[in-house]
């Protein structure tokens, strides 16, 4: 570790990015990693201590008193799996039999306004902040919001909050998954959120979009070795189609590009840990759903301890205290960060509801929508440059996509119309 850091800056040199932000240790992306790292070190390690006691004592069996409640659920839960949504057991999505064609048009709509308004707006609110200043007048440059953890924070608050009062006004399934192992993917989750901000300071936005479009790829990676799953041939296909766009578009050049366009060393290396951990995140709550669970409380159980990971860190770095000075200087960021949180917990409610309304691949198509109009707007609104190539590039990936969609729609509806002794072939 000292002799990595001691070459930060040299490695931070060769780089074309704001000197500002390298002027000090703490300004650097990959401490600032390693100190985040330690805070949620400083809670995983007694935590995995105080589960390793509790299940040497067979605490579950030996256990009694007024924490016994809240150590079985942290620790155990009730050790009941529901089986997969393959073998019929748990409800399926509710089909529109008596509902009208208007209604579910409206129903539609309903889904897809929410979802662009919410992400769009989460989309140029979060570029916003991570890349411009504020205070800024004639004499006075300003001052860049440069604690990425500090909005990661923010937004898992509200949606912990979001998801328990949804939990406690509407009737959820009876939970069986021990607490703890939210937490793996609550890690996960709060370093591709990080890297996801931090990787702002050193690439565009629409490169970041095309980066989030191309993670159908680590995925599938990770889903062979976390869930060994198998993958079919247009899968393959379409996952290479979408590696050639996000390659045309990254390695298109202007004579005139922006200084902000510029893909750095930091900017990649960041992107890639925001795909790697993303992934391991999907592939770890889709191990979770064994456990008969909603997706609101997985929504719930997730954001407790990416609360927990988070505020602890900060407090013991300072940050909040000065974060929340920050907000008090810059009323404009506070109404940013504020609204900002705001459409993150609203896009997932969304998320969960169309996804129960109209099924995962209208969903799907929607926020590729969504993607594509991201860095129409992005480069609307911060004069971010496209060649032609890249262009190409953005027009493949899209391609890939939609047909990534459609092939996955055929191949059920070919499954459901196979006689019900003929079902399709188990995938080793």
């Amino acid at each position: 570790v000292p002799l990595v850091l001691a070459a930060l800056p040299a490695m931070a040199a060769g780089e074309d990015v704001s000197p500002g932000l390298q002027d000090a240790w703490g300004d650097f992306w990959l401490f600032r990693f390693f100190l985040n790292a330690a805070g949620y070190a400083s809670i995983v390690v007694p935590g995995f201590l105080l589960i390793q006691y509790f299940k040497r004592r067979n605490y579950l069996e030996t256990g009694r008193g007024i924490c016994f409640p809240v150590i079985k659920s942290c620790v155990f839960g009730s050790e009941v799996k529901s089986v997969h949504q393959e073998d019929g057991s748990l409800p399926a999505r509710a089909e529109p039999t008596e509902s009208s064609t208007a209604r579910q048009v409206f129903k539609l709509l309903f889904c897809a306004a929410g979802l662009q308004a919410s992400y769009l707006t989460w989309g140029v609110l979060q570029e916003r902040v991570m890349t411009r200043t504020y205070g800024a007048t004639d004499t006075d440059p300003g001052e860049k919001f440069k604690d990425s953890q500090f909005l990661v924070f923010m937004n898992r608050i509200l949606a912990f909050t979001v998801a328990g009062l949804y939990c406690a006004l509407t009737k959820q399934p009876r939970h069986g998954a021990p607490m703890y192992k939210y937490s793996f993917a609550s890690l996960s989750n709060i370093l591709s959120s990080w890297c996801q901000y931090e990787a702002l300071k050193y690439i565009s936005f629409p490169t970041q979009v095309l980066a989030k479009a191309s993670k159908v790829i680590p995925v599938m990676m990770m889903g062979k070795l976390v869930s060994r799953k198998s993958y079919e041939y247009w899968e393959y296909l379409t996952a290479a189609l979408i590696s050639v766009g996000v390659s045309m578009f990254l390695l298109s050049s202007a004579p005139n590009r922006h200084a902000s366009t510029v893909t750095t060393f930091s900017g990649v290396v960041l992107l890639a840990g925001y795909i790697v951990f993303d992934s391991f995140t999907s592939n770890w709550q889709d191990a979770l759903f064994a456990y008969k669970m909603s997706p609101v409380q997985m929504m719930f159980g997730v954001n407790v301890f990416s609360c927990l990971f988070t505020v602890g860190s900060l407090l013991e770095q300072g940050a909040l205290l000065e974060s929340g000075r920050f907000m008090v200087r810059h009323s404009e960021f506070a109404a940013h960060a504020v609204l900002l949180s705001v459409c993150s917990a609203c896009g997932q409610l969304f998320i969960f509801y169309t996804i129960s309304q109209f099924g995962a691949a209208v969903f799907t198509i929607i926020m590729t929508l969504r993607q594509a109009f991201a860095i129409l707007l992005s480069c609307l609104i911060y004069g971010h440059a496209v060649t032609v190539v890249g262009g190409l590039g953005v027009a493949v990936v899209f391609v890939a996509l939609f047909l990534r969609v459609y092939a996955r729609s055929r191949m059920k509806k070919r499954s459901k119309k196979l006689p019900p002794g003929e079902g399709p072939v188990q995938k080793v």
